[in-house]
């Protein structure tokens, strides 16, 4: 069952199984916040056994980009479009967040952004990015990497 994401009311609905569950949900809300002011798009996400073809893709790119593969279970997905690009998310148990922006044209590159939750490590699959920080109101300190894509997905 798909839940739109509440900025206002920040809640742990489907992510009650991460260890960082508070903060995960804030990251999530962050997110939700950032797509509603600027593109008044409301965030909705679906359980992982409703997005397994959304979680695939994902996991698909990181495969074949990085060889990276995800030791976190996925919780929840998300995908859509927005002003000619393919926006998709999914959030872990461990806290962590992925999204791929995926321009629907040439205008841009596409992109695999990497976000850790206030309070996790930065998993061992990960361990090669270096990762800035950011300060959230709903997420506390955020950090996030990312990488360009190369390949056609």
């Amino acid at each position: 069952m798909s839940y739109a994401v509440d900025f206002v009311n920040v809640s742990t609905v489907g992510l009650e199984s991460s260890p960082v569950a508070t903060a995960l949900a804030g990251l999530r809300a962050n997110e939700a916040r950032y797509f509603k002011n600027k593109y008044d798009h409301v965030f909705t996400v679906d359980p992982a056994a409703e997005a397994k073809k959304t979680i695939d893709w994902v996991h698909r790119i990181l495969k074949e980009e990085r060889d990276i593969v995800v030791a976190s279970p996925a919780l929840e997905a998300t995908s859509f479009e927005v002003e000619n690009t393919r926006w998709t998310y999914v959030f872990y148990e461990s806290g962590l967040s992925i999204n791929v922006l995926y321009p629907l044209d040439a205008s841009k590159k596409p992109a695999v952004g990497f976000k850790l939750s206030d309070g996790m490590e930065i998993p061992a699959e990960l361990g090669s990015f270096k990762f800035a920080r950011q300060k959230s109101k709903l997420a506390g300190t955020i950090r996030g990497s990312y990488f360009v894509i190369k390949g056609q997905y």
